[in-house]
């Protein structure tokens, strides 16, 4: 689901690496981080990406990323 929202290239992969959740101020948060590898296999990039939905009506979902290179510098970031 997340490949195609954050235009991975068909030929890489996205690896989910880890996953936690959080409650707060209202919100039920998924936090998942994810590795980008490409057609040989080599991490590229690693995202973070954020699903929130809200507790209480109107129940809306919120989807964030960012995405950091092999350094841990911020490329880019958005909404999904």
């Amino acid at each position: 689901m997340y490949k195609e929202r954050l235009k991975i290239p068909e030929n890489h992969n996205l690896v989910q690496t880890s996953s936690k959740n959080e409650q707060r101020k209202g919100r039920d948060t998924d936090i998942y981080d994810f590795d980008e590898l490409n057609e040989d296999n080599e991490v590229i990039a690693k995202y973070v990406v954020r699903d929130s939905i809200s507790i209480y009506p109107p129940q809306t979902t919120t989807i964030t990323y960012v995405k950091y290179d092999l350094s841990g510098s911020e490329i880019e970031s958005g909404s999904l």
